[in-house]
């Protein structure tokens, strides 16, 4: 099978495309991305995501691999999206059995991965952690994703990971880590350092970022507080799982070259020593495409159920 079709489901967007697992690369004229409701009811929902996986022209009889964060049960396709804020809907629904009846050409098969660890999968296949055997991924948007990869596959419990293998159910300074280190948690951090009336609109962070560079106090404080506590957060785990390398994705990563020496610096006032080498994603738009093709090559399979 070197021709998988996948979907990566976010918060916003579903991209849909076939991928050419010998090349690791979409094959051509496949990938289509189109907007989800993710606050719609649950047949719309799931309507909206088969539609763009039609698009993308999947052979018959086609094994599916799917990405989408959690919290979601990925060996039998079911959602568990409570109190989170998005798909809501999909809590409790088997979204696999809804996938297969609604997805074109009879699939076969899905294999669900989360949405981190396929980031990570792509990177390691054919991105910035190719030939590496221990690596941490880490994904900065609207909130903080992770992966721990050894050898290829993401590790997700024992002694050398966080809970899940999920930094996002850390804590730093007494507080869930995307209470400090998030997109909504640094724009508040800025404007209360910024001394910003409360009744206007907030810099993204990308902003607050050109401002630290330009060497505007309050961002500068902004970015070395919120990613200084990332690092603090990451620095056991950075000590115990002892990561060659650490790969950064989603949209904060190209602020790295700022935001990199505060984690750094996070790291080693916890666990001096301890700080991996750290880069940029080289294949941000397509690694999580990548990593869910690649998992249905070994991963669990939600099978069809009798079609009505």
């Amino acid at each position: 099978m070197s021709h998988v079709p996948v979907l990566e489901i976010g918060g916003t967007h579903v991209t849909a495309a076939v991928i050419d697992t010998a090349s690791a690369r979409p094959a051509p004229l496949t990938v289509v991305r189109e907007p989800v409701p993710a606050d719609a009811p649950a047949g719309e929902l799931l309507d909206a995501i088969a539609a763009a996986g039609a698009r993308a022209e999947a052979p018959a009889g086609a094994h599916w691999g799917v990405a989408i964060p959690g919290p979601f049960d990925y060996e039998t396709g079911v959602g568990r999206f409570r109190g989170i804020g998005k798909f809501e809907a999909l809590h409790g629904v088997d979204v696999g059995a809804e996938l297969l009846l609604r997805l074109p050409g009879a699939p076969r098969r899905i294999s669900f991965v989360n949405d981190a660890d396929a980031f990570a999968l792509g990177e390691y296949r054919a991105g910035a952690a190719a030939g590496r055997r221990r690596v941490l991924c880490v994904t900065l948007g609207t909130g903080v994703g992770s992966s721990f990869l050894d050898g290829g596959r993401p590790v997700t419990d024992g002694p050398d990971v966080p809970p899940g293998g999920r930094a996002h159910r850390l804590t730093v300074d007494g507080l869930p880590l995307e209470q400090v280190v998030s997109r909504r948690a640094i724009r508040r951090f800025y404007a209360t350092a910024a001394a910003l009336p409360g009744d206007g609109p907030l810099p993204d962070v990308h902003e607050i970022a050109g401002a630290a560079r330009a060497g505007d106090e309050p961002a500068l404080h902004a970015i070395r507080h919120c990613f200084g506590a990332l690092g603090r957060a990451l620095a056991p785990w950075c000590e115990r799982f002892r990561p060659d390398l650490m790969v950064v994705g989603g949209s904060m990563a190209g602020s790295w070259d700022l935001l990199g020496p505060a984690v750094r610096d996070g790291i080693a006032s916890c666990a001096p020593g301890a700080a991996p080498p750290a880069v940029t994603a080289r294949r941000p738009a397509d690694a999580p495409l990548i990593g869910a093709a690649h998992w249905t090559l070994r991963g669990a399979a939600v099978t069809p159920r009798a079609r009505t």
